[in-house]
């Protein structure tokens, strides 16, 4: 090639070619692979190889490349099927870019052939520092295992100092490419060895590290096999003089196998891994695995019980003692314990605690194991999604352990503990299992005494234990699972039960959490517990209500801390001066919004508890269009066609024009759109909502309603009635509509104290809904003709 010449530029990453050095390389770039296609098919294909400054451009500029490269021949060109291509080329000579000539599609420059400067090639120093560097690239190549013992013979066999420096930069993989830049650029050849022979003595250094350490670990290596003779020895020698101390240990735990009490498959299993552990040495990788598991299966209560007699008198006053209320689940406790007196082996229930947050579900657990004397295990399912975490890992995993389930009967010391599992109603499931299908064997009566768990791999006798489960609703456990618990529900407070509550619970464990003497620097009169309830929670539990005495209880205790050591009388007066503002203001939110036509006002039922809520109603000019908002789902859609349909089949009744459907739109909606709702129970709030925007009859105030309604006109039965009844006492309603089939429900789970200054219509049609809840007279013409907020009703409850 002449000194100055055009070449087309490949830019090639992280890799630099060396005169005389052959290089393979991929050709994958759009402008690399047209720079390959556009050589001449015959001749001598020649190239300028020029590095990247930054391997991560993708499409890189001249300023992008190193100044000096290497002019090469491509010997052959090999496509591949990714489209790209495997090119073979020779480097030939040192080149420096002069000028760009072309960007596009690749880059052509005017390059400059740079030869080698040989200044002062016959002094003897220059000779011994080539030689200096073909030493220490032999030594390292003997080191090295990656590289060819034949590169010691090639180097010799290397004329000239240039071409000796160029192969072995080419040849050792551990330079950078910074570092091989570097030496393509050094054209003065005594600079280039310089350069050269200081990268080779670090090499060197870092290889004879390596080579020291590898000789180090190889000497531990037969040092452990040179002790573990030795230790086998003396294994011999103790066994001779009686003074084994692992035959000792493994004596103990033979030992500790037959006092465990085990049954025949367990102690069977014990002793075979025992027998394996004897023979094993404590070097070995399974002898912690081997010893781990027989831990586990002696530490075990297999025959350990609690030493309990029943005494039904003192579980009743523990209970009481604990709760309030809560009066279903103390009689099944108290039964299960009078059938445990008469039988004493009973199989233990499979409870589940249902209701909203707050309520006690997790701490009448407690307080169960305390009437029984038994020990209380608590574990919380939600959010679990690996089935292992009920039946464990198996043995050939490391760090395996057992399921929660044994790690809770250990922790308990005896087999028949109480063992609360929380959250049920919580559990996930994903691709590492489902805990729900895994919980099925450990819940049921009839297999739990064979349970078998993957660590063990032997059966486990889980049926004298009581198993509590709490969950807030029923509809996310699985059916097979459901079935296999008794469900008891735990239903929300009233204002009269919270307030006892709060005097017996709450005030005095908040005061002594917060260092304040309850009656000597804090009191809370009746009113202003009331105040709380009403004004600043709004919920079935009473978590909320214990966090707002807790702030109360907090604000005195830094008043003593000021130096205030007046008495604090909590009353209505003050409390806005600890709590704030009021939150909820339910009698005047609801006289407000139930003054227009339109409006009616309804009774829901959420996982937290009974609410109220509002559906409303209104017309327009159009063409017998009816639109429904409010984030309504499929049942309560259905339910509001159906309250229209029965409204216009028996519009004459009310006064209404039959034509007046044909030229009018309708509008139903729902308030609070970002929530949503859904069920049928709010039929009877539909139809009186719609029937007051037609007729201009308000709805009387403080009326409330639910229930279901058919085309026929008759209403149905809902559930959660409890729930939505103390709703409604809560928002100060006085009346309340409720289908007559309830009655039963009103009479068992409401208490007369808890129906105390409400009035409860108990209606079996719509007329009568209708004729008891809107006004007699219509409101004059000039009201507004927005219609106003209406009642919404969620009943998301199935029928009772």
């Amino acid at each position: 090639m002449r000194a100055e010449a055009e070449l087309p530029i490949l830019p090639v990453r992280d890799t630099v070619l060396f005169p005389n050095a052959i290089l393979t390389l991929t050709v994958g770039r759009e402008s690399s692979l047209r720079l390959i296609g556009d050589l001449p098919a015959e001749g001598e294909k020649i190239i300028g190889v020029v590095a990247q400054r930054d391997p991560r451009v993708d499409n890189p500029q001249p300023t992008d490349l190193y100044q000096i490269g290497t002019a090469a021949v491509v010997h052959k060109i090999i496509k591949l099927p990714t489209q790209s291509l495997f090119i073979f080329v020779e480097g030939l000579h040192r080149i420096g870019i002069e000028e760009v000539l072309q960007f596009e599609p690749y880059l052509r420059a005017r390059v400059q052939a740079l030869p080698d400067v040989e200044a002062g090639e016959e002094a003897s120093d220059f000779a011994a520092l080539a030689r200096s560097v073909t030493t220490q690239f032999q030594q390292i190549v003997q080191l090295s295992p990656t590289l060819s013992d034949d590169l010691q013979t090639v180097v010799l066999n290397i004329e000239g100092p240039g071409r000796l420096a160029d192969f072995i930069a080419a040849n050792l993989p551990s330079f950078s490419s910074t570092e091989r830049q570097e030496l393509l650029e050094s054209l003065d050849l005594r600079v280039r060895l310089d350069r050269l022979n200081h990268l080779l003595a670090r090499e060197l250094e870092i290889l004879q590290l390596q080579s020291k350490i590898k000789s180090d670990v190889q000497d531990q290596v037969s040092q452990s096999q040179r002790e573990y003779f030795l230790r086998e020895q003396l294994k011999a020698i103790q066994k001779e003089l009686g003074e084994a101390d692992e035959q000792q240990e493994i004596e103990d735990l033979r030992k500790k196998i037959e006092a465990a009490g085990m049954t025949e498959e367990a102690k069977k299993e014990a002793l075979r891994e025992l027998g394996r552990l004897a023979k094993m040495s404590p070097a070995a990788a399974d002898y912690h695995v081997t010893r781990t598991y027989l831990d586990w299966l002696v530490a075990l209560p297999w025959n350990k019980v609690s030493d309990f007699k029943v005494d039904l008198a003192k579980a009743k006053a523990v209970l009481d003692q604990d709760h309030y209320d809560l009066e279903k689940a103390k009689e099944r406790i108290l039964d299960y314990l009078a059938v445990l007196q008469l039988k004493p082996q009973l199989k233990g229930p499979i409870l589940c605690f249902v209701g909203p947050p707050g309520v006690g579900k997790t701490s009448l657990g407690k307080s169960i194991a305390r009437a029984l004397d038994r020990q209380f295990v608590r574990m919380s399912l939600g959010g679990i999604h690996d089935e292992a975490e009920i039946r464990g890992h198996r043995r050939t995993y490391i760090g395996a352990l057992p399921g929660q389930i044994i790690q809770g009967i250990r922790r308990a010391e005896t087999r028949d503990p109480v063992f609360m599992l929380d959250e049920v109603d919580k559990i996930g499931r994903d691709f590492r299992g489902d805990p729900s299908s895994a919980l099925l064997e450990v819940l049921d009566p009839e297999q739990n005494s064979h349970f078998r768990d993957n660590y063990l791999d032997v059966q486990f006798d889980l049926s004298r234990v009581l198993f509590i489960c709490t969950a807030n609703v029923l509809d996310t456990i699985p059916p097979p699972l459901l079935d296999r618990m008794e469900v008891l529900e735990v239903q929300g407070y009233t204002e009269e039960e919270k307030v006892h509550i709060a005097q017996k619970f709450l005030i005095p464990k908040q005061s002594s959490e917060n260092g304040v003497t309850l009656g000597d620097q804090i009191v809370f009169n009746r009113e202003a517990i009331v105040g709380i309830i009403r004004h600043y929670t709004r919920e079935a539990g009473v978590r909320n209500l214990e966090r707002e005495i807790g702030t109360i209880c907090r604000k005195q205790a830094r008043r003593i801390a000021e130096g205030n050591q007046e008495k604090l009388e909590v009353t209505p007066d003050n409390l806005s001066t600890f709590l704030g503002v009021p939150k909820f203001r339910p009698e005047v939110e609801i006289v407000e919004r139930t003054r227009r036509p339109g409006v009616a006002v309804g009774l829901a039922w959420t996982p937290t508890g009974g609410d109220v809520l509002f559906v409303e109603a209104t017309m327009m000019k159009g063409g017998k269009n009816f639109t429904m908002t409010g984030n309504v789902g499929q049942v309560m859609q259905e339910s509001m066609q159906a309250a229209l349909a029965w409204v216009r089949s028996h519009a004459s009744e009310y006064g209404i024009d039959p034509e007046f459907f044909q030229n009018h739109d309708i509008h139903m909606h729902v308030p609070a759109g970002a929530i949503p709702k859904d069920g049928p129970s709010a039929g009877i709030t539909m139809v009186t909502a719609l029937v007051s925007a037609l007729t201009r009859r308000p709805v009387r105030e403080r009326v409330a309603m639910t229930g279901e309604i058919t085309l026929s006109g008759q209403v149905l039965p809902v559930g959660g009635i409890k729930e939505k009844v103390l709703a409604a006492r809560r928002a100060g309603v006085r009346e309340i509509f409720l289908p007559a089939e309830n009655e039963p429900n009103v009479r068992e789970d409401l208490p007369v104290e808890q129906r105390e200054g409400l009035e409860l219509h108990y209606v079996k049609t719509i007329p009568e809904v209708i004729e008891g809840a809107l006004e007699k007279q219509p409101v004059a013409e000039a009201a507004p003709k927005v219609a106003p907020e209406a009642a919404l009703v969620q009943a998301s409850a199935p029928p009772n």
